[in-house]
């Protein structure tokens, strides 16, 4: 390869017989490595399609800032997206996110700002009254510095990517025998993208959208508890732009535990070292086999690396 940038993108899937079999559950999870990224993230996937669209359209212009806040992946993504591009990058953080993602995006030549928590909240649980703070200091330094801002929540570059790629990379993974895909909700551009990709494929695939128990507000849920150790996602946010006009057949929700126990599982029986988010999309995906998609062949993202979270408790 000619750079870092090409290898974004096409990671390998495996199927995890070894867990289904251990749950006792009928049917197959296919689950697509993406936390072997550059980045250790599927957000690689989505930096490199918003910069690309953005220059392509002018609204990037050569050697120009770009901000962007983020609970880690994305800002490493755009991290090793900018520098190879020609561009300075910004992220703007909670610190309620581990540190070790701090840590990595400075390391790969970001700026990084970091946000107090809103009163009230806890360390390693970043709620949506957390990421308003940061999004009203992302736009804050946005204007200060004329910068582009990113914008993962609303740019189409983030969905398209899923779209163009990790969609077709499934289901041609799968062998064309994909009955479902599952997905925990952070900007949603994943599930929005790789579930309109999917759905052309397949029309009668079932697409099931996954949000943190307590704060299930895509599902219309009463929000009764926003905070969660699921970092990068759930953010009790109902509308999300990423995912208008993308078909959702179900919702489910997961408990903290839950994500904690399955990502502690997956690195016990299957040897795949992921964090929160990607134990949430497995447990949602054996509890679907063990209920309404029962036999079923169901596709989940491992979304990132268990080593961004050495510092929390997912792996006390």
């Amino acid at each position: 390869m000619d750079s870092i940038l090409d290898v974004i993108g096409n990671t390998p899937s495996v199927w995890l017989d070894r867990l289904c079999a251990a749950r006792g559950v009928e049917g197959r999870i296919l689950a697509k490595l993406d936390y072997l990224n550059p980045g250790f993230s599927k957000k690689d996937r989505a930096a490199l399609g918003i910069i690309r669209a953005a220059t392509a359209e002018g609204t990037l212009r050569p050697g120009q800032t770009v901000v962007e806040l983020t609970s880690g992946n994305m800002g490493t993504g755009l991290a090793i997206v900018c520098t190879q591009m020609g561009h300075p990058f910004v992220a703007v953080m909670s610190r309620g996110n581990s540190p070790e993602r701090a840590r990595m995006m400075r390391a790969l030549g970001a700026e990084v700002v970091l946000v107090d928590q809103a009163p009230g909240s806890r360390m390693g649980e970043v709620s949506g009254a957390d990421l308003a703070l940061v999004e009203a200091e992302a736009r804050r330094i946005t204007t200060a510095r004329g910068a582009f801002r990113a914008d993962q929540f609303n740019h189409p570059g983030n969905a398209a990517a899923h779209e163009a790629t990790t969609g077709p990379e499934l289901w041609a993974d799968s062998g064309a025998s994909l009955t479902a895909f599952t997905d925990f909700a952070g900007s949603g551009g994943s599930y929005g993208g790789t579930i309109r990709a999917l759905k052309r494929l397949n029309p009668a695939l079932r697409g099931h959208v996954v949000e943190p128990e307590g704060a299930a507000a895509l599902a219309g849920g009463t929000i009764t508890d926003p905070a969660h150790p699921i970092q990068g996602g759930g953010y009790a946010m109902a509308g999300l732009a990423q995912m208008v006009g993308a078909p959702v057949d179900g919702y489910l929700t997961v408990t903290g535990a839950e994500a904690r126990d399955t990502a502690r599982a997956l690195a016990l029986t299957e040897g795949i070292f992921a964090g929160f988010s990607a134990g949430a999309n497995v447990a949602a995906a054996l509890r679907l086999l063990a209920g309404p998609e029962r036999c079923g062949r169901i596709g989940v993202v491992i979304c990132d690396s268990g080593l961004k979270y050495l510092s929390t408790d997912l792996w006390e």
